[in-house]
């Protein structure tokens, strides 16, 4: 060593601890993202290609839940036309064995209502049916069985009729005892060719004639729920009363203001109607509520069943994505032994790949919620029918999308981050 030459001593220990900590430490994140992104744009074909099953997937699943919640909507509107706020009672026998059933008749009466409506505010229509049936000739010798059904005027209101033509039946030909009638729309069109050819024309039960004032029909179809018929009269409470000659009515029905009174309202009306008769005597009331919640969870079932099948296609876009990005590790080999070598970590090399497959999968979830949102959107926009979106379903979609990207690009990444450099510089 040469006098001039200066003196080298040990190295500098914190300046090497300084380097080995910046060796193994793990890349900031945007870096990652940088370098995800710089990946991308080299290969922007791959990357759509890759990003396409995810984009159909997640459409999928915001299709499949709004195409489930205009059903299951569609379905409750229907139901709700059929009294789903009404109370029926009527009449169940003497008591609870059967030589009571046969001893005690103790039928509701028109009474029955009155007190009901008098004592029960949330009441907002109410009305009794009685029945009979009778032979109606539709002349040339042919005679029909017919339904007649005594009522109020309120009942139109209560089983959501429909009037195509002429009118419904109001209190004054309740209280006059008039001899009129609204037919069915299958009975005016069988016996008169039309609805507003039936309007005026009269008719005769037990040689009494009875003009037609007006033709119903249901607003939906009750699924054979009600007492209506194909062939049904509906004429004035008073005067079914003055044919059968007994005070009993078969049915009484309420309608409450919301639905949500339902439930109460059927406890109190029994208890009232049962204050006014024997101990004994059992009464019994039917409502539409119970369907209405049945109808909602198959609905809803329906509804989890098409999104888990839509799920099978986030499943298949998820292994696409794993596919391409084991043949992205196998093609770049060569670029994770130089990172490895230049003292890129384990966790900074499965980072990077991982984020490739989140970026992937996300990007196309992205796409997939603006096309599935663009469908319904576009149908309220051009129509006047507002379909229903439901926001959980976006956030799902994107939520599965970033899932699977996670789920699939673990396995390509964590390859990736267990080369050996040596191995990886050496393969050709």
């Amino acid at each position: 060593m040469t006098p001039n030459e200066p003196v080298t001593g040990p190295p500098n220990r914190s300046s090497f601890e300084q380097t080995l900590g910046s060796a193994s430490s793990t890349m900031q994140l945007s870096e990652i993202l940088k370098l995800a992104i710089d990946s991308f744009r080299s290969s922007k074909a791959r990357f759509a290609l890759t990003a396409l099953g995810m984009v159909i997937g997640t459409a999928s699943v915001i299709l499949v839940v709004t195409i489930g919640m205009t059903g299951r909507r569609y379905i409750l509107e229907q139901l709700q036309k059929i009294e789903t706020n009404s109370v029926e009672v009527e009449y169940s026998g003497g008591g609870p064995t059967p030589a009571e059933h046969i001893r005690y008749s103790d039928y509701l009466t028109r009474e029955d209502e009155k007190t009901v409506v008098a004592q029960l505010p949330g009441v907002q229509y109410s009305s009794p049916v009685m029945d009979m049936h009778e032979r109606i000739s539709y002349g040339g010798g042919v005679t029909k069985d017919m339904l007649i059904l005594g009522v109020s005027a309120q009942y139109q209101n209560i089983r959501n009729l429909v009037i195509l033509s002429g009118r419904f039946l109001d209190d004054t030909d309740d209280n006059a005892h008039m001899k009129c009638a609204v037919v069915s729309e299958t009975y005016a069109k069988e016996r008169y060719g039309s609805a507003d050819a039936a309007v005026g024309q009269v008719f005769e039960i037990s040689g009494i004639p009875f003009t037609v004032i007006g033709v119903f029909k249901l607003a939906v179809d009750d699924f054979g729920m009600s007492e209506i018929a194909d062939q049904t009269l509906l004429v004035p409470y008073s005067v079914v009363r003055y044919f059968t000659g007994t005070e009993r009515v078969n049915q009484i029905y309420f309608s409450m203001r919301t639905m949500d009174e339902v439930p109460a309202a059927s406890d109190e009306i029994i208890r009232i109607i049962k204050s006014r008769h024997r101990a004994n005597s059992v009464y019994k009331t039917q409502t539409m509520k119970q369907m209405l919640t049945i109808a909602a969870n198959i609905a809803d079932a329906i509804t989890a069943v098409l999104v888990m099948v839509a799920a099978v296609t986030l499943a298949v876009g998820g292994v696409g994505i794993m596919n391409i990005m084991l043949a992205n590790v196998r093609a770049r080999i060569r670029e994770i032994g130089i990172r490895k070598a230049l003292g890129a970590t384990y966790r900074e090399i499965k980072y990077q790949f991982l984020a490739e497959a989140i970026l992937i999968s996300l990007a196309g979830g992205v796409v997939g919620t603006i096309l599935g949102l663009a469908v319904p959107l576009s149908i309220h926009f051009f129509t006047d029918y507002a379909i229903p979106i439901s926001p959980l379903s976006v956030i799902i979609a994107l939520g599965s999308a970033t899932a699977v990207g996670v789920i699939f690009g673990t396995a390509p990444a964590t390859r990736a981050a267990q080369m050996n450099p040596v191995d990886a510089l050496k393969y050709e």
